[in-house]
């Protein structure tokens, strides 16, 4: 996304580190405030948000080299909403504050790196608030793979229906339908 050089990418590096998550485990609990970006390796993570009536939505799937965290409560530093859940044993790169601190202040183009991040970020929530409210059930099913590739092997349907807004049987008539 950027060039730096290998000094700067040296030191960046230093700041990080590597974590392994297994199969299930939350890499984020609603209610702490995140001081840290994952960058994932392999793996996919889930996130979460719970209703008050203690029912679980699937709002996003983040996979290999895609940035994660709860991103509103890590710049505001207030309290996360979402849980991060690993579907499958994750390795990521965590990014702790202080390194892309570091980073926007000491990498040639840190900023820049940042700024990308953050509308590549902003265009994905925005196209999710269009497709919910602009395509058929149909249409989002067909598409998901355009986003998310291989999804239907790697996650259980009824996470992909809770991400399409739907229910797990009116998926299962979304895929009969199909053939």
């Amino acid at each position: 996304m950027i060039k730096a050089s290998k000094e700067e990418l040296a030191v960046f590096l230093d700041l990080c580190h590597l974590k392994t998550f297994s199969k299930n485990e939350i890499a984020l609990q609603p209610g702490t405030i995140p001081q840290e970006v994952l960058f994932i390796k392999s793996g996919l993570i889930r996130v979460i948000i719970t209703d008050r009536d203690g029912n679980e939505h699937t709002i996003h799937f983040a996979m290999e080299n895609q940035f994660i965290t709860d991103y509103s409560s890590f710049i505001l530093q207030q309290p996360a909403l979402y849980s991060m859940q690993a579907l499958e044993t994750t390795e990521v790169v965590v990014l702790p504050r202080k390194a892309i601190e570091w980073g926007y202040k000491n990498l040639h183009e840190g900023e820049k790196m940042g700024r990308l991040v953050a509308e590549f970020y902003f265009i994905y929530q925005d196209n999710r608030i269009k497709n919910i409210y602009s395509r058929s059930p149909k249409e989002r099913y067909e598409a998901i793979t355009e986003v998310f590739p291989n999804i239907h092997q790697r996650v259980p349907q009824h996470m992909i229906a809770s991400y399409l807004g739907i229910t797990p049987v009116h998926l299962s008539r979304l895929k009969k339908s199909e053939r």
